[in-house]
């Protein structure tokens, strides 16, 4: 054998080696998939639906399956979006909403529907129309978090079949037209005049129910004074009367006596009176009050 033999058969087999060696490093690569955290990989064998492969290293058939589909499972948002809708007392109003989402079953999400974005667009605002249209206006502007669940819980419903999760639903705003402001600020206003009049009536009210209270009460404080005044000229007049029944005439004229003396002492304590003119019988009473007293004791 000569060396042109012996080169050719050592190229030869080097080379089937080396042939072999890439087909296994081929293999390898076709058939090794490392998944992102935040990527699920649709497979398809011969165009069917194969596997799906999840977060981390993954094996598949090279040759035979391949990666047809690479989709993400972060949360995404719709852009903005407006729509008209008449409410339950025909006003028409401007919604804007936003949808944030996720895709959570991709298998379904790549086979059943083309656009996910335009679809879901035009589901919720299907479904906002519908929900406004049940609703008044001052219904709309104050239970806007129901709305919001509302809306939310039907959209879920309607995009389970495509694999997606609806994380959540915003209505960012409620937009009137100019005729329809001029006329609810028109109420406004009128709302507040009436508030206005009805506070001023009532503290009017207020008022006069308090003079009216303090007048009762007055006249309430005065009648029990003069009671009590007639109950304590009842009482001594009683006393009086009690003492001329048991004691006769001496207790009267022992009352006329003590009266006399009380009246004397009072014009003596007055002030300025440095003179004091006295009744001719005035010793005489002060004497008869003495006498009494001294036979009562």
């Amino acid at each position: 054998m000569d060396l042109e033999t012996l080169i050719a058969e050592f190229v030869g087999g080097n080379l089937v080696v080396l042939l072999l060696a890439g087909l296994v490093i081929l293999s390898i690569v076709l058939g090794v998939r490392i998944v992102p955290q935040s990527e699920k990989h649709v497979v398809e064998r011969f165009g069917r639906l194969r596997a799906v492969l999840g977060p981390g290293i993954n094996v598949i058939v090279p040759f035979l399956d391949r990666v047809a589909h690479r989709i993400s499972i972060l949360e995404r948002q719709l852009p903005t979006a407006s729509q008209d809708a008449i409410t339950a007392d025909n006003v028409l109003v401007q919604v804007e909403t936003s949808v944030f989402y996720r895709i959570i079953e991709p298998e379904k999400t790549v086979y059943r529907i083309r656009d996910v974005d335009a679809a879901i667009a035009t589901t919720v605002a299907g479904i906002v129309r519908a929900e406004i249209g049940k609703m008044e206006l001052d219904e709309v502007q104050s239970n806007r978090s129901q709305l919001i669940s509302t809306i939310k819980a039907s959209v879920e419903d309607a995009v389970d079949n495509w694999g997606i999760e609806v994380t959540r639903a915003e209505i960012l705003d409620v937009n009137l037209d100019q005729q329809t402001r001029d006329a609810m600020l028109q109420q406004l206003n009128a709302e507040r005049a009436r508030r206005a009049a009805v506070t001023e009536a009532e503290g009017h009210k207020r008022a006069v129910e308090l003079n009216a209270d303090a007048e009762l009460y007055a006249a309430e404080q005065s009648a029990k004074a003069r009671r009590i005044t007639a109950e304590a000229e009842a009482y001594a007049t009683q006393i009086v009367a009690q003492a001329i029944a048991e004691h006769g005439i001496e207790a009267a004229q022992y009352q006329v006596a003590l009266k006399q003396v009380e009246a004397l002492t009072a014009v003596g304590q007055g002030e300025g009176k440095q003179t004091i003119v006295l009744p001719a019988h005035a010793m005489d009473a002060f004497a008869d009050a003495f006498k009494m007293l001294k036979g009562r004791v």
